[in-house]
């Protein structure tokens, strides 16, 4: 990865942190986009120290405020004119239903619309570097869950479903993502990390979840596995050129069998355009 430039959201902990942190092993010039100031700076330190690579640099943004996407967005495109690896990780758990700054729920707005919003803001910067990778956090969690655009500011879906949801919306859009690069020498992946000992397996809420959350720790994977098929995704030989594909332990496995619905990827494509007010980037 020397001479590549790497973006990866939500990077001050967990698999985030873990795969900037590799990155930064194989050489690769890393910023870190976090939302909190002082962790963000701790984690730039960190891997610093523990890579022994001076090329990490970080950038703010609290992803449930589409102002912000787009001010790092900005940001990245000031300081650097190419970018390799745009790798889509931050996510998060609300076990209590809450609007975000935008009007969407925060879920949905958190792990999808910033995600979306984030590729499509730097989508032309990504073209130009190619062969350059577009790599989607995705979740075992999508499978067995519907999507209904039309029905996805209802106040019931947030909690597990709707981060299951927003995880199916990942796949969704990463399939539809591949068709529109086809051809331009960048790929778009996703993948399911495994089920990893995070701050999103530790959310803020229900009794009956933290208790289960508690018991099942000693069984999760670590950080640095969870994020060895987003490294493998983000920096392989072995994957150059492939493109469309959900990866769970480093392999391409079929996701769920609604994922593939193209009429449905596309009817979430047009409502995140209109959601982010992002129609003339079709």
């Amino acid at each position: 990865m020397q001479g590549k430039i790497c973006l990866v959201t939500g990077a001050t902990s967990g698999i985030g942190q873990a795969t900037a942190m590799g990155l930064a092993r194989q050489g690769a010039l890393v910023v870190i986009a976090g939302r909190d100031a002082a962790r963000t700076q701790d984690t730039l330190e960190a891997i610093r120290k523990e890579t022994g690579n001076r090329q990490v640099e970080s950038l703010l943004a609290d992803f449930s405020s589409q102002a912000e996407v787009r001010r790092l967005a900005s940001e990245f495109r000031a300081r650097h004119g190419r970018l390799d690896v745009l790798l889509n990780n931050a996510g998060a758990v609300f076990m209590e239903r809450a609007v975000a700054v935008d009007g969407f729920e925060r879920t949905w707005a958190v792990n999808h619309l910033a995600s979306f919003l984030l590729t499509l803001e730097l989508k032309d910067l990504i073209a130009a570097s190619a062969p350059a990778r577009i790599v989607t956090v995705s979740s075992a969690m999508h499978t067995g869950r519907t999507l209904d655009p039309d029905k996805i500011q209802e106040e019931k879906i947030y909690g597990i479903s709707g981060y299951g949801q927003s995880k199916l919306a990942n796949v969704l859009f990463t399939y539809a993502l591949a068709r529109r690069l086809a051809g331009t020498g960048v790929t778009a992946n996703c993948l399911h990390p495994g089920v990893v000992s995070t701050r999103l397996m530790r959310p803020k809420g229900h009794l009956a979840v933290k208790v289960l959350m508690t018991l099942i720790q000693p069984f999760l994977s670590s950080p640095e596995k969870g994020a060895a098929t987003s490294l493998y995704l983000a920096s392989s030989p072995e994957v150059e050129g492939v493109t469309g594909k959900y990866f769970v332990n480093r392999k391409a496995v079929p996701s769920s069998p609604v994922s593939y619905d193209e009429a449905l990827q596309e009817r979430l494509w047009e409502l995140s355009l209109r959601q982010t007010g992002q129609e003339a980037s079709r």
